[in-house]
């Protein structure tokens, strides 16, 4: 997600104009977005709303021994602020918690992790920790961002587990993360079709937690009129992993939750538009396999 900083006060000012004049005009963020491919499929999809109730649950807790997993995302630099975050077993940040990788904002971060009473705290990284892509196409960053972040700040995230096409089992619960999406000009940026659709044949077909920065087409990924999520991401997790939950932020605008039947996706970013906390964590239960 595009980030309007805090500070100062002129440079949002200025950030803003050029957010509104770009959404008002015939050009896109994301060039290659494909809300027209959408179109096509999307007669044939699935789509469920799942309200959150007033203790942000998405489902009940099974009645056998289960794991209770709070979900955040999209804090950049504000987790301080994100208030009544539930007890449970799992807590999940799916990326963005910093706006350009910042050394002491990691340390921030990694603090207030730390001081959470969830015995697990898996993390995957967003679009705006720079630094955090080894393979990062650093030619292409936007200006404001050149020379900015930490090279290999994960690192620096020891009150968590950090997960980038690596997976974590819990209590037989299998949990994948991966960062890579198809918005140019960032870390974990991959070309549509050609690299994302070989990065996401990495997810284990046995997944039951999916944990992406980016959300799949057509689910929660509406910016303005564009459609941020990637298609080959859906495939996968339509067709051959079929997780029960995906998880995901990237998309402020499009915060909650949805089924396909099979799946629930959960886009949990905090954040709205304006880059202010304005949501809740939400909450899943899923049984335990051991």
């Amino acid at each position: 997600m595009l980030v309007l900083p805090k500070y100062p006060m002129t440079s949002v000012f200025l950030i803003y104009c050029w957010l509104a004049n770009f959404m008002s005009s015939p050009g896109k963020i994301d060039p290659h977005s494909e809300e027209d491919y959408w179109e096509e499929i999307k007669c044939s999809r699935v789509q469920i709303p799942v309200v959150p109730n007033q203790l942000s649950e998405l489902n009940a807790p099974p009645d056998v021994p289960h794991l209770k997993v709070v979900c955040i995302s999209d804090t950049h630099e504000q987790l301080q602020n994100v208030t009544n975050i539930p007890d449970g077993d799992v807590l999940i940040h799916a990326g963005d918690f910093t706006n350009n990788g910042d050394r002491e904002q990691l340390l921030i971060f990694n603090s207030l992790m730390g001081a959470f009473p969830h015995r697990h705290k898996l993390v995957v990284a967003g679009n705006h920790e720079l630094g955090f892509d080894a393979n990062e196409r650093k030619e292409e960053r936007l200006e404001k961002d050149v020379g900015k972040g930490t090279e290999n700040g994960f690192e620096l995230l020891t009150n968590v587990t950090y997960l980038q096409d690596r997976e974590v089992e819990i209590d037989g619960v299998k949990f994948f993360g991966s960062s890579y999406h198809p918005l140019r000009g960032f870390p974990f940026y991959r070309t549509r079709a050609e690299e994302l659709g070989e990065c996401w044949k990495k997810i284990p077909t046995e997944t039951d937690v999916l944990i992406t920065h980016t959300p799949p087409l057509g689910y929660l990924d509406q910016f303005g009129n564009e459609r941020w999520g990637c298609r080959d991401l859906l495939r996968e997790v339509e067709e051959r992993v079929k997780p029960c939950f995906h998880v995901f932020g990237h998309v402020h605008e499009r915060y909650g939750a949805m089924s396909n039947g099979k799946t629930m996706f959960i886009n949990a970013a905090q954040c709205l538009r304006n880059n202010v906390i304005q949501t809740r964590p939400l909450v899943f239960y899923i049984p335990k396999k051991i």
